[in-house]
């Protein structure tokens, strides 16, 4: 049996599983992904990505752009709203501008905002992985997986041949069923099984009932079914979800053309509408998290680690997220520049706010179904905007300041720059050129210092990086890059003498609001506890 080795292999082709790759292919670590469909998603799936999965997307060059240019070329607008149908002429409307409403985030980053759907989205960054030199295997499946103390064994299987893979780690994004999560025994909490859903694809006239170059999500409650219904899709389609009930003895068979399309009439409320079915596929919608996201060298990513309802549209940005992270970790020990022990921080910081997004996920399930659905429901986030960027992390790859009151959220629209947070953004004037604080944290480590009382540290900082062999960019603030708004002490928190160390992912996991008397000793000690040497 022909046998390989590669220092990654990543399992599942959807948002975790591509974005791994991807972020992994981009710092130059081998990456194997195999993928038992043959290709990226057909249906639309998922819409829109969080400015957070953006930040994290976008060091990697024409990811940004691309996804820019598909969401540009769909629609410049969402709405959501509550209804009976697309004719309802009262419908409940959660969102009525989505440009509006997410207005303040320009001020918070300068990530661009993208409604587009996940089929475009998995094709970009599918193409820009196996650019980056990615071994991506569609119609591959995994077939065996075993651990021992210096790896991982795999069978994997394509077109009826079987081979061997030895990998030092897998990042296990098999989905919600995750046949890995079930192998390792990785039990799961949550409200489990809430339900299946019948995605019907489809393309009539709704010319009338649906705004020009916009996405209109409607969640639909009526007296046939209670489903959602997206137009503006992106794929020359729109798409309807039923929801079923296996327990009361429905099933995908009750699916048939016929009945999808006279779903598609009631849900657009026009009863002699010309309807031409595409596609039809079916799905869980369930609430689960892992217990833990590790076992041994095995990391689970996306569904496999937390299931969510879609309502809130946060399922598919977690899991993007997901991908990015675990690729900066296991990056960072790979590379030697962090010990072992370091992976157990995917864990801490990454289950705590996949069990809030899944909760805030079935909170607003609670809202947008009928009452006598909704008991033992979670209450909804009272800032779920604020969420997008205000996610606290809190593990031994950041070191807390006394006092520090352990919470998950914060309100990113008060930036204050403290360990476990996210690096605030400031506008930077660059030899005449605007950027921003985020445009300079991806690539590794970033020590950030004030030119008045800061040399310091930078000079501590080029010290301690050749010591330690890590990648670590020094920048003196108001020296080359100037803080164009002033702000940048405030929002991080120190005074003219204080530094702040930002890790790859963007976050702060250690500062000196003031001056220190040994730099070096000081910037030594912090990175080896940070990275678990």
């Amino acid at each position: 049996m022909k046998q390989e080795h590669v220092p990654v292999l990543v399992v599942g082709g959807g948002y975790a599983g591509l974005s791994a790759a991807l972020l992994l292919a981009w710092r130059e670590v081998p990456v194997m992904l195999v993928e038992r469909h043959p290709g990226t998603s057909v249906q639309p799936k998922a819409f829109g990505v969080g400015p957070r999965a953006v930040e994290l997307l976008r060091p990697v060059p024409g990811v940004e752009e691309a996804l820019t240019r598909i969401w540009s070329g769909i629609g410049e607008n969402m709405r959501i709203a509550i209804a009976k149908s697309l004719s309802d002429p009262t419908p409940q409307m959660i969102i009525n501008d989505e440009r509006e409403e997410m207005a303040f985030l320009a001020d918070l980053t300068p990530a661009a905002l993208i409604g587009a759907p996940q089929a475009e989205i998995e094709r970009v960054l599918r193409v820009k992985a196996e650019d980056l030199g990615a071994d991506l295997r569609f119609s591959t499946e995994l077939i065996s997986l075993d651990q021992d103390d210096d790896g991982v064994t795999a069978v994997i299987r394509s077109n009826g041949t079987d081979s061997l893979v030895r990998a030092d780690y897998v990042v296990a994004a098999d989905g919600y069923r995750s046949p890995l999560r079930e192998k390792l025994g990785v039990p799961t909490s949550g409200k489990g099984d809430l339900g299946k859903t019948c995605s019907i694809m489809f393309d009539a006239d709704l010319t009338g009932l649906v705004r020009e170059r916009e996405v209109t999500l409607w969640y639909l409650q009526n007296e046939v079914f209670t489903g959602v219904i997206v137009t503006g899709t992106g794929v020359g389609a729109h798409v309807l979800g039923v929801n079923y009930d296996p327990d009361k003895g429905e099933s995908e068979a009750d699916f048939t053309e016929e009945r999808c399309a006279e779903l598609v009439r009631v849900a657009v409320g026009v009863p002699d509408l010309d309807v031409r079915v595409l596609d039809k596929t079916t799905f869980a919608m369930a609430h689960n998290v892992a217990d833990r996201y590790r076992e041994g060298r095995v990391f689970l990513a996306g569904d496999a680690a937390h299931t969510m309802p879609p309502t809130g549209g946060q399922g598919g940005s977690t899991a993007l997220q997901d991908g990015c992270d675990i690729a900066w970790r296991l990056w960072l020990v790979i590379s030697g520049q962090a010990g072992p022990g370091f992976l157990d921080t995917y864990d801490a910081e990454r289950r705590p706010i996949g069990a809030l997004t899944a909760d805030a996920q079935l909170a607003n399930l609670g809202v947008r179904m009928p009452p006598a659905a909704r008991v033992g429901y979670p209450e909804p986030l009272e800032d779920p905007v604020g969420a997008l960027l205000g996610c606290r992390y809190h593990s031994t790859a950041i070191l807390a300041e006394p006092g520090d009151d352990g919470s998950l959220l914060e309100n990113p629209r008060v930036p204050n720059g403290r360990p476990g947070s996210r690096a605030p953004h400031v506008v930077l004037d660059w030899d005449g050129q605007r950027i921003s604080t985020i445009d300079l944290f991806g690539s590794g480590f970033v020590l950030l210092a004030d030119k008045q009382g800061g040399q310091s540290w930078v000079d501590a900082g080029r010290v301690v990086k050749d010591r330690l062999g890590l990648r670590l960019t020094r920048v003196l603030v108001n020296e080359e890059l100037l803080d164009v708004e002033g702000c940048w002490r405030e929002r991080y928190g120190v005074s003219g003498g204080g530094a702040v160390l930002v890790r790859p992912d963007g976050y702060v996991a250690w500062r000196s609001p003031h001056p220190g008397p040994d730099p070096v000793t000081t910037l030594d000690r912090v990175l080896r506890r940070i990275l678990s040497r």
